[in-house]
């Protein structure tokens, strides 16, 4: 199982690294950045502090436990393990990150967007739904995926993948940021801190007062 998961994984960082030259990430100026938070250490590049090269290991380029499943033991059956800069350090300056995605049967991944990074995903197991909805008009592009299957959310643009068959399923992705950020719109709009105000939602989404009330104190 694992041989073709490290397959696959490699696929799909491959496909992506042709992208890097325009990546949306700044291009670095060196051959690497290892991300520090003391301020004492280096110089400030894209958000983070450099590590002094003299320091580096090859730690700072590694991450293990990509083969353990997610808890999909939730409300929407889905588990996203991001490995973005904040979990591996070397990835600081590179413009690419990389996440795991569990899904019960008939789970979730919600509608959402990466404001800072296109999304490359490549099914391992099980069948998705998977689609992305264009800015103006709001066009769906939607498809099936079966295990081997690529598809591509254009980044910023709202995305979502479904489970829909009755096993689980397994998919990794690749995102053209070191932190492509994410923002899921239910909980976004109904869950904020502090909360938006109800007579906006009321009108915007034109619903009941009570619905937006509900929706605020349960997401």
């Amino acid at each position: 199982m694992m041989k073709g998961v490290s397959f696959f994984v490699t696929v799909a960082i491959l496909a992506l690294a042709s992208s890097l030259a325009s990546a949306y990430d700044p291009s670095p100026l060196q051959d690497f950045c290892v991300a520090i938070n003391d301020i004492k250490s280096g110089v400030f590049v894209n958000g983070k502090f450099c590590k002094d090269p003299a320091m580096v290991s090859a730690n700072d380029f590694f991450f293990s436990g990509l083969n353990i499943p997610g808890n999909t033991g939730n409300k929407v059956g889905s588990n996203v393990t991001l490995v973005n800069v904040d979990k591996l350090a070397g990835l600081n300056t590179l413009g690419i990150s990389l996440a795991r995605l569990d899904f019960a049967p008939y789970g979730l991944n919600p509608p959402h967007t990466h404001p800072r990074g296109t999304e490359l995903l490549v099914v391992i197991e099980g069948t998705l739904l998977v689609g992305f909805v264009t800015s103006n008009p709001n066009k769906l592009f939607t498809k099936v995926l079966n295990k081997g299957d690529v598809f591509v959310f254009p980044i910023g643009l709202i995305h979502f993948q479904f489970n829909i068959g009755e096993t689980a399923a397994l998919a990794f992705a690749g995102l053209s940021s070191q932190n492509p950020g994410v923002i899921t719109i239910a909980n976004a709009v109904f869950g904020s801190v502090p909360p938006i105000n109800p007579d906006v939602l009321i009108k915007a989404f034109q619903l009941d007062k009570n619905v937006v009330e509900y929706l605020q104190k349960d997401i």
